[in-house]
């Protein structure tokens, strides 16, 4: 990667369902340990971007760079976390965390010692060798989102990961999810529906057009790091806050 290469950049991307037009051609870049959110309509193309983006789909036209490097069409590059925990229910919080691992080449004892101290590290030391149906909703997403950090991938997508949860443990895990990519450094794709939240996580909001989705506005947040919950109740966010529903409600308004 030669300086000033993105980290992550999808060229002109476009993918359509049976005549369809889901994605209509799509253009963005990620810096290195960027976190950006996208936001939209329902139906807008987000998951079709992200399927895109983790190789799930390929795309009918453009392309997918990773580090300089085309990756379109090809799976296992970036960390990927859905709404759903998809927790295996059998499996304790350190057996769901290796589980890449377990799936792809064996789990080593390196794997489970990282496993462990991500438990210990973020609030779940004394559950490593509890399953799932002992977890609150939130521990849940955190065991899930543990388990996509163990796959060691620079990028990391989330698609709504706290979509499911009550308005607390949401403003809980917000908090939680700044401090981990703090301390990670992952870039990270964040989908959410909630405009609170794509401001208070990101570096930079994308908001997307109805569909065929395309890429329609970009706004920086430019608040201080690190955020706390009184940040959400000031003018600079308010002001930013405006400018998002505007741009998603235009079509309303018109």
């Amino acid at each position: 990667m030669t300086a000033g290469t993105p980290k992550l950049r999808v060229e002109g991307a476009t993918k359509a369902f049976g005549g369809n037009v889901a994605l209509a051609p799509t253009t963005l870049a990620l810096r290195p340990g960027e976190f950006v959110s996208l936001v939209g309509p329902s139906g807008c193309g987000k998951s079709t971007l992200f399927n895109v983006v983790s190789g799930l789909l390929r795309p009918d036209l453009g392309s997918v760079l990773l580090d300089g490097e085309d990756i379109t069409g090809t799976s296992g590059n970036v960390g990927y976390m859905l709404q759903k925990d998809l927790l295996v229910p059998w499996r304790t919080v350190v057996d769901n965390i290796t589980l890449g691992a377990a799936l792809t080449r064996g789990v080593t004892r390196d794997d489970r010692a990282q496993a462990v101290d991500f438990a210990e590290r973020y609030g779940l030391g004394g559950f490593v060798d509890h399953y799932p149906h002992a977890l609150s909703g939130g521990m849940r997403q955190r065991v899930a989102l543990m388990r996509t950090l163990a796959t060691n991938h620079d990028v990391l997508l989330l698609d709504e990961p706290f979509g499911a949860l009550d308005a607390q443990t949401r403003l809980e895990m917000q908090q939680w999810l700044l401090q981990v990519w703090a301390d990670t450094e992952r870039t990270v794709l964040f989908v959410t529906h909630d405009v609170d939240e794509s401001i208070f996580l990101s570096d930079r909001v994308l908001v997307m057009s109805p569909r065929p989705g395309r890429i329609a506005a970009e706004l920086a947040v430019e608040l201080p790091r690190p955020r706390t919950l009184n940040l959400m109740t000031t003018p600079g966010f308010n002001d930013i806050k405006r400018e998002i529903l505007a741009l998603l409600h235009a079509r309303d308004a018109a």
